[in-house]
């Protein structure tokens, strides 16, 4: 399983940011997508992550801020990020979980920064 990501960028606090992540290969095998973040000093961190299913798994930072989508046809998983604050600045790096993998497969990630 290959994943790429896109959508990052730089936005002012309080803006709104979308990112997307394709998965490709053996998607079959794929129970669930999400997105971590990792920023300097930090440890990495859950942002949101959804099962095949749609059962929607948030961190407690971002809830009410953050969605997350998936068009499960297209192997794609979406972010839509809103009301941004700079401690949201991260590289977001999207998951796809399996049974096959422990922790599950990586992509490669997005720079997100949010100036004050």
């Amino acid at each position: 399983v290959q994943l790429q990501a896109s959508g990052g960028g730089l936005v002012q606090a309080g803006g709104s940011l979308n990112i997307s992540c394709v998965a490709s290969g053996s998607t079959f095998v794929i129970i669930g997508m999400g997105w971590y973040r990792l920023s300097p000093g930090k440890q990495r961190e859950l942002v949101a992550s959804m099962t095949n299913a749609g059962d929607a798994t948030y961190g407690d930072s971002v809830k009410g801020r953050f969605a997350i989508s998936r068009d499960n046809a297209k192997n794609m998983v979406y972010l839509q990020m809103n009301s941004l604050k700079p401690t949201d600045t991260a590289v977001y790096y999207c998951n796809a979980m399996s049974p096959v993998v422990p922790y599950g497969y990586w992509g490669q990630g997005t720079q997100v920064t949010v100036s004050s």
